[in-house]
């Protein structure tokens, strides 16, 4: 069977439309953490969109592959979630749902490649559905945290990183300002537990 002729052919197509669409939400919502003084996660949100971005990117490359020398269209039907708002905490829950989402569509397209006899593809559907679910952990430890109201706050001591400008204190709760650079505490790097460092 031809790429082109194939379910995968369309998975891809479905994929890559979906990875721009998270892309797109994702900066969103960075623009709303960054305008409400949430630095640290905005910069976190805005590293997952470019990891979709990248996504996107190579899925985009796949198609290309294909054996047509042009591609002038190609017809999907996908649904694509519009759950995010303009309340923050609510989008991070809902982020990690989208996440959630996405890598159980590409655990399904995964099993239609590998059906299909595309293994190569198979593997990138499967390793970017592993992705997605470390996105899906991010984001729900972020929701967490903010609404348990423990960003800045820990049961132990720990570093707190001003990434403005390099101070480091440690303590059981961030600074306010930081004493060197005046940056507010939205600055300072979020804790996240150490299998969700990325």
């Amino acid at each position: 069977m031809k790429l082109k002729d194939s379910q995968t052919f369309l998975n891809l197509a479905k994929a890559f439309v979906a990875e721009c669409s998270a892309r797109t939400r994702y900066e969103f919502c960075e623009y709303g953490f960054r305008m409400n003084g949430y630095e640290a996660i905005a910069t976190l949100i805005d590293r997952i969109a470019y990891q979709e971005f990248n996504h996107a990117r190579v899925l985009y490359t796949k198609l290309q592959d294909a054996e047509m020398p042009q591609i002038a269209n190609i017809d999907i039907n996908a649904g694509l979630p519009f759950k995010e708002k303009w309340n923050m905490l609510d989008n991070l829950k809902y982020l990690m749902q989208d996440e959630v989402d996405e890598s159980l569509a590409y655990l399904e397209f995964e099993k239609v490649a590998r059906a299909e006899g595309f293994e190569e593809i198979a593997n990138l559907f499967k390793m970017i559905g592993e992705v997605e679910k470390t996105h899906a952990h991010v984001f729900e430890e972020l929701y967490k945290q903010m609404k348990d109201k423990k960003l800045y706050k820990k049961a132990k001591e720990v570093a707190w990183v001003c990434p403005s400008c390099g101070y480091v204190s440690f303590d059981k709760q961030a600074w306010e300002t930081c004493p060197l650079c005046q940056a507010k505490q939205g600055y300072c790097e979020v804790q996240l537990p150490e299998d969700l460092r990325f």
